[in-house]
């Protein structure tokens, strides 16, 4: 490895996306601590102590480490992010919630370690593929309205980047207005007759830590008429592929949304 002399060496990443970057960018070398939540890639959760969880921190186990980075995510780890600025370590919170928000994450971690080239590299290899679903999209016969779900209870519907991805793929997010809400409480649906009132053709589900059950969905009251129910197309979605802010969700994870839909759009 080379390394560049007056970049951060020591880097605890709280959140899974900024630990995939810096794999992919190959600054790995500089990682000493990551979230419990963390599977990708999977040699980090092999080789890499494990500090945090989402919205909590082993603060003593982080200091212990020294390291002269910490890296997270959101308002959600404020209170984490607080405790180690008192403890007197340097943290950075990213907050990206798009697509855009992503790929200004990626750069900005690369100019960060001191990698502006690689980082570059990176997203423009991800818009390039981006592109790709896209133009693949276009040709599509026609277009789904899909209800995406990251939670069952309650009903919580496709944050922003996931909507982004929906549409980019070739679907019509059931739910665009909710979408723009980055706290998952304000994603809410809550009149669940509205997922009926809406129909959608196409039931993509999410539920963060836990399988996705389609006949439970399909058994909720009022929903035996809704088209995807109806039909038989309700689709998990792993959550490590797409709900994670970062370099999986555009592409593993985009790549699961285009395969449904894609699948839906020809077998009509």
């Amino acid at each position: 490895m080379a390394q560049v002399r007056g970049y951060a060496e020591r880097i605890v990443c709280l959140t899974e996306e900024t630990t995939e970057t810096l794999y992919l960018l190959g600054e790995d070398w500089r990682i000493v601590g990551i979230s419990g939540f963390t599977v990708r890639p999977p040699e980090a959760r092999r080789d890499k102590p494990r500090v945090s969880a989402f919205t909590s921190a082993r603060i003593e186990r982080i200091v212990a480490l020294e390291p002269d980075l910490v890296l997270g995510f959101s308002d959600l780890q404020a209170g984490i992010a607080r405790e180690l600025v008192q403890a007197g370590l340097a943290v950075h919170v990213f907050n990206q919630r798009s697509i855009a928000g992503i790929l200004a994450m990626i750069r900005t971690l690369g100019g960060m370690v001191g990698c502006e080239a690689k980082a570059a590299a990176l997203g423009a290899r991800l818009e390039t593929g981006l592109a790709a679903v896209a133009a693949r999209a276009a040709t599509l016969p026609r277009r789904p309205r899909v209800y995406f779900e990251e939670w069952d209870t309650p009903q919580i519907s496709a944050i922003r980047w996931v909507s982004e991805l929906l549409t980019l793929a070739g679907g019509d997010d059931c739910f665009p207005e909710l979408a723009q809400q980055s706290l998952g409480r304000n994603r809410i649906v809550a009149d669940p007759q509205e997922v009926p009132r809406r129909a959608p053709d196409l039931i993509l589900g999410s539920w963060c830590g836990k399988k996705f059950r389609p006949a439970a969905v399909a058994a909720r009251p009022g929903w035996a008429a809704v088209p995807a129910v109806r039909d038989g197309e309700l689709h998990e979605i792993k959550s490590s592929l797409i709900l994670q802010p970062g370099p999986a969700a555009l592409t593993d994870g985009v790549a699961a949304i285009e395969m449904a839909i894609a699948r839906w759009a020809r077998s009509r």
